[in-house]
C-alpha cells in the first residue's frame, strides 16, 4: 500500500500532466506550417481553373485532400484549451498534491455544502429531537426521514428491509442482543456495540466436550440432539457458558450475550456452526479501538441518530421504554413547635 502513498506518484502525475500539455502545444506548432513531404504532393484543378496542391489522397475520382495547414480558427480553439488547462491547474488541484492557489478541495466543498444544508433543515431536526422516540416513530414524515437515514447508513449490514443476515441481527423481531427499548437502540447507534464471544474449545477440554455442549445448546431451543451428550454438556455449560448466557441460557443483554432458547440464531443453528462458534469464538479479532457494530456519533448528527433509532424502534420489534420508578412520597413536614405557655404571673 505504501507504493501508492509515496512521493513518486505525486511527481509522476505532475510530469505526465505537464508532458501531455507540452505535447499538445508542440503538435499544434508543428501542424501550423507542415505540408505533405515533397514528392508525394500533387496538383489538381480546382474551382476557377486554378491548380492547387493536394496530398495525393483522392476518393471517388474527384474528391481530393488539399495539402494545407490546419485552419487558424481551429488551431486557436486548441490554444485556448491549453491556456484554460494551465489556468485551471494553477487555481485548482490537478498536479499531484499541489492544491492550487484557491485552496479548493472536494472535501472542503462537501463540508461547506453539508453545513449549509444542515443549517436549512436544522429547525425541522430540532423539532423531532425535542420529541421522544415513540412520538417520532408515530410521525409518518419523521419515519420517512429515519428510513432514508437507515438505508444510507445501516442497510449495508442489516439489509434494506432491516431483516438482517448471517452475523447481522434482524431488527424487526423481538430478539435483541442489547435490548430494544428506545434509549437502548439510540445508545447502540450512537456508540456502537462490541459483542465478543471468546474461543472456548480448549477451556471445555477438547472436541468431545464441545459436542456435548453443542447438544445441550440445541436442546435449549428444542432442536434435535443427542440426549446423552446433552446431559453431559449441561454441567460444562453451567460451569463455563452460563457466566454470559445465564444458567437458563436466556442470555444477558448487559453483555450482548444472545438468548439460546428462542430459536433465533445469528450465525445458524447447525451442529457444525455452533461448534465453530465455541471453538473459534465470534468477533475475537476485532481491531483494537473499533467495535463490531460501528459508532455513528462521528458520522451522524444527534438529530439524525434520533430519527434512525426511532425508525428502527418502530419496525415492530422495539420494546416499550422502561417504566420510570414512582417518585418517592415527600417526607411529612415537621410538626410546628407547640406554643410556649404564657408565663404565670407572680
Amino acid at each position: 500500500m505504501s507504493d501508492f502513498t509515496s512521493d513518486f506518484w505525486n511527481w509522476y502525475i505532475i510530469g505526465l500532466t505537464a508532458a501531455s500539455i507540452a505535447f499538445c502545444a508542440w503538435l499544434l506548432l508543428s501542424m501550423a506550417k507542415v505540408k505533405a513531404p515533397s514528392g508525394k504532393a500533387k496538383t489538381a484543378p480546382a474551382a476557377g481553373g486554378k491548380e492547387v496542391e493536394i496530398t495525393g489522397h483522392i476518393w471517388d475520382g474527384d474528391l481530393a485532400e488539399f495539402n494545407n495547414p490546419l485552419p487558424r480558427w481551429w488551431m486557436w480553439l486548441f490554444w485556448i484549451t491549453i491556456a484554460f488547462s494551465i489556468g485551471y491547474l494553477a487555481l485548482y488541484p490537478g498536479l499531484g498534491t499541489v492544491r492550487g492557489t484557491l485552496g479548493w478541495t472536494s472535501a472542503g466543498a462537501y463540508a461547506k455544502e453539508s453545513a449549509e444544508m444542515d443549517a436549512k433543515v436544522k429547525p425541522l431536526y430540532d423539532k423531532y429531537l425535542a420529541m421522544n422516540l415513540q412520538q417520532v416513530a408515530a410521525d409518518p414524515a419523521a419515519r420517512g426521514m429515519g428510513e432514508r437515514i437507515f438505508l444510507n447508513n445501516c442497510a449495508q449490514c442489516h439489509g434494506a428491509d432491516a431483516g438482517g443476515s448471517t452475523g447481522f441481527p434482524n431488527l424487526r423481531d423481538k430478539d435483541w442482543l442489547w435490548g430494544g427499548a428506545p434509549e437502548t437502540i439510540k445508545e447502540s447507534v450512537t456508540n456502537g456495540r462490541m459483542g465478543v464471544m471468546p474461543a472456548l474449545g480448549a477451556a471445555l477440554g477438547g472436541e468431545a466436550n464441545v459436542k456435548n455442549v453443542v447438544a445441550y445448546v440445541r436442546s435449549l431451543s428444542g432442536l434435535s440432539h443427542d440426549g446423552t451428550r446433552a446431559q453431559l454438556g449441561k454441567a460444562q455449560f453451567d460451569t463455563i457458558c452460563a457466566a454470559c448466557h445465564g444458567v437458563d441460557g436466556k442470555g444477558n443483554q448487559a453483555l450482548g450475550a444472545p438468548n439460546l432458547t428462542d430459536k433465533i440464531w445469528l450465525y445458524g443453528s447447525s451442529e457444525a456452526v455452533i461448534a465453530e462458534g465455541i471453538n473459534k469464538g465470534r468477533n475475537v479479532n476485532v481491531t483494537a479501538g473499533s467495535t463490531t457494530m460501528p459508532a455513528f456519533k462521528t458520522q451522524l448528527t444527534p438529530a439524525k441518530i434520533h430519527l434512525a433509532a426511532a425508525y428502527v424502534w418502530g419496525l415492530g420489534g422495539g420494546t416499550p421504554p422502561a417504566a420510570a420508578e414512582p417518585a418517592a412520597a415527600p417526607a411529612p413536614a415537621p410538626a410546628a413547635p407547640a406554643a410556649a405557655a404564657p408565663e404565670a404571673k407572680k
